[in-house]
């Protein structure tokens, strides 16, 4: 298996469509890249007659459907399993989503296990009335508030830190749904983009440090909530703007056309947008943070070029996450760019081992060298992570095998020296090479002729829009600097 730092989670959601269910299955579709262990959707009509549906219906045959059901309130129907999008929502299942809102969720698991009781949307049924919530992030103090409310008699019924924030608007004091939801993310800490469902309306919502992206777009007369813009881009809606760090906004059925208002703003001492968005999540295709990612990814390779020249004869993208980087590098330097590794794109999440042993099969299964463009050439390698080292290494030795003269590894961001907290699956401190190891050490390790990192300052720059990079992006697994303490983080800090 590669190496790689894992995509988190991905959500959307859909209000004022006659196949919102339908609508939420493309968005998720296309955010598949950001956790690709479950998907979810749930679904509510904004009109009480359209929503009067047969449980059992709704349910099916195989009891795998779930039905919120608020006395003197709409059904929100749901439909979650393990598995890809494609696999999960056959059109018998996206018929058993009724409505005209949904909210739709991919994951990835960060808190929580692999398991399907925490594939989201969460659904619950409460005093506000009957709610769904799908979360991207992670709660730096959710074990701390979710030992405070089981101490107080709650019932978890999964690992997730979402559940907390569930049980937070379930037992807030406040009157309605929308202050209890403020009242529940004033108490939390961390990274969390959000939409919550409930009926006739969607909440989004972000962290005060902006760590995760959420964008607001236009379907007709629809509005559309997503993770990334490229969901937007599949289903031909166009981008309003992001819902800013700190805010909670309210889309609402409204006539003649749903309504977006700003509900609450949080503010926190800076923003943290977390700069592996552009650097490996994101897909090249979307806007984040006001960038364009393929973008910023080849400037990322051009300033690489600038910092770590090398006399090579083609520049080799690790596909698919050096692609971008390497075609910046290729642009700057003047050297050939050129696919010498193909990638299988077939391979499952799983796949059987031969029983005689073939050395690094798992790489192998996944990438090939073209071998008459990697012969006797002199070759610069672009990824744009080094994690274990372990993986980097099987495809220096690969490329040397098929008859490289030299491969000069080319990073496009600084040495990993430290975990995630804020929702994205990363090794311990200890299972990370350059937590320990320098640079020289790590190029030994890896077999290569040399090797580069581009620099904390180059990355920023690449991310410059009109502002300071430096105060808007969270940093901390290259510095170890932490905009919100982790008790790990804190740990760490003292030793």
């Amino acid at each position: 298996m590669f190496d790689k730092f894992h995509d988190e989670c991905g959500v959307f959601g859909v209000l004022n469509h006659e196949n919102a269910a339908n609508i939420a299955y493309l968005g998720l579709y296309a955010l598949q890249h950001r956790g690709q262990e479950s998907a979810g959707i749930a679904s509510v009509s904004s009109d009480r007659r359209r929503s009067e549906t047969n449980i059992g219906d709704a349910i099916g045959s195989n009891g795998t459907g779930e039905q919120i059901i608020a006395p003197g309130s709409l059904q929100i129907h749901s439909e979650k399993e393990m598995g890809y999008v494609a696999e999960i929502f056959t059109e018998e299942r996206l018929r058993r989503l009724p409505g005209d809102i949904a909210i739709g969720h991919v994951r990835y698991s960060t808190a929580g296990g692999s398991m399907l009781c925490n594939a989201q949307p969460l659904v619950a049924s409460t005093s506000k009335g009957p709610i769904a919530l799908a979360h991207n992030g992670n709660l730096v103090n959710g074990a701390d508030i979710r030992r405070r409310l089981e101490a107080d008699g709650a019932i978890f019924n999964t690992m997730s830190d979402t559940e907390v924030i569930v049980h937070l608007i379930a037992r807030s004091k406040a009157a309605d749904l929308e202050h209890a939801l403020v009242d529940a993310l004033s108490q939390v800490k961390g990274a969390y983009s959000i939409v919550l469902l409930a009926p006739g309306r969607i909440y989004a919502a972000r962290d005060s440090y902006g760590f995760r992206p959420l964008v607001l777009g236009r379907l007709g007369e629809s509005v559309v909530v997503s993770s990334e813009t490229c969901a937007f881009d599949l289903i031909e809606a166009v981008t309003i703007r992001e819902v800013r760090a700190g805010e909670v906004v309210v889309i609402e059925c409204a006539e003649p056309s749903p309504r977006i208002r700003v509900v609450h703003e949080f503010t926190g001492p800076r923003e943290a947008r977390c700069i592996f968005e552009h650097v490996y999540f994101a897909r090249p295709d979307s806007v984040i943070f006001g960038n364009n990612v393929a973008e910023v990814r080849k400037r990322f390779g051009a300033q690489l070029a600038r910092e770590h020249p090398v006399a090579a004869d083609v520049v080799v993208p690790v596909p698919d996450s050096g692609v971008f980087a390497a075609l910046g590098y290729a642009h700057e330097s003047g050297i050939p760019f050129e696919f010498a590794l193909v990638r299988n794109h077939y391979v499952g999440r799983t796949f059987i081992e031969p029983k005689q042993s073939i050395r690094s099969f798992g790489v192998k299964v996944k990438l090939n060298p073209v071998r008459e463009i990697v012969e006797g050439k002199c070759i610069v390698l672009i990824d744009d992570s080094i994690v274990r080292g372990t993986t980097s290494k099987k495809i220096v030795r690969m490329l040397k095998d098929f008859g490289a003269k030299e491969v000069h590894m080319r990073i496009s961001s600084p040495p990993t020296t430290g975990p995630c907290y804020y929702g994205i699956d990363t090794p311990q401190r200890r299972d990370l090479i350059a937590s320990a190891q320098s640079i020289e050490s790590i190029r030994t390790f890896i077999e290569a002729d040399s090797l580069g990192y581009l620099s904390e300052e180059g990355m920023l720059a690449a991310v410059r829009n009109g502002d300071d990079p430096r105060g808007l992006y969270c940093t901390a697994c290259f510095t170890g600097k932490y905009p919100v303490l982790h008790e790990e983080a804190e740990a760490a800090a003292l030793v």
